[in-house]
C-alpha cells in the first residue's frame, strides 16, 4: 500500500485536508465474553459477490455478503491506483477474513459468526457512508451481532 507522502500532490492534498464530520459519541457497552460473541465483518475494500454491481469511486453504498460464499465468488472492485490487489487475489483472508473468523467459532474463541458481512468502497468520504451504517445497524441487530471486526484497507 502506498503511503500518503507517496501520493501524487493533488490527491495528498485531497487526503491531508479533507474535512472530516463529528458525530455525537456513543458510549462503549460492556459485551458478553468474547467466547459467546456473535461478530460480523465490515470491510472497506470494496469487496463484492461476483456479479454484483460493482463499486464506483468514493460510492457510498455497500454490498452485503453472506457468511457463506466461496471465496472465488468475492471479487474486488476497489479502483485506487495506490491499492495493491496482489495479496487478496492471493488470499480473500487478507482484505476480509471470514475463514479465520470461521475457525476462531470453531475453536470456541468467540461464540459465532453472523450471517451477513459487509463492504464499503475505502476512501469515500464517512458522511456518504453514513446512512448505509444505518441500515447495516439494523441487519446486525436482527442477526443478534454483538461485535464487529472493521477490515479497513
Amino acid at each position: 500500500m502506498v503511503k500518503v507522502d507517496e501520493f501524487p500532490d493533488d490527491a495528498r492534498e485531497e487526503f491531508l485536508n479533507r474535512e472530516m464530520p463529528e458525530f455525537e459519541e456513543t458510549p462503549l457497552l460492556p459485551g458478553p465474553p468474547l467466547a459467546e460473541r456473535r461478530i460480523a465483518l465490515i470491510s472497506t475494500a470494496g469487496l463484492h459477490r461476483r456479479g454484483d454491481r460493482p463499486f464506483t469511486e468514493q460510492s457510498g453504498d455497500f454490498r452485503i455478503i453472506s457468511s457463506d460464499v466461496a471465496d472465488k465468488d468475492i471479487v474486488m472492485s476497489h479502483i485506487s491506483t495506490n491499492f495493491d490487489r496482489l495479496g487478496f487475489m492471493q488470499d480473500v483472508d487478507v482484505a476480509f477474513p471470514i475463514n479465520r473468523l470461521k475457525e476462531l467459532a470453531e475453536e470456541g474463541v468467540i461464540g459465532s459468526v453472523a450471517e451477513f458481512h459487509f463492504s464499503f468502497m475505502g476512501a469515500t468520504p464517512p458522511d456518504q457512508m453514513e446512512p448505509g451504517v444505518r441500515e447495516i445497524v439494523q441487519t446486525l441487530k436482527a442477526d443478534n451481532v454483538s461485535a464487529v471486526a472493521l477490515c479497513p484497507v
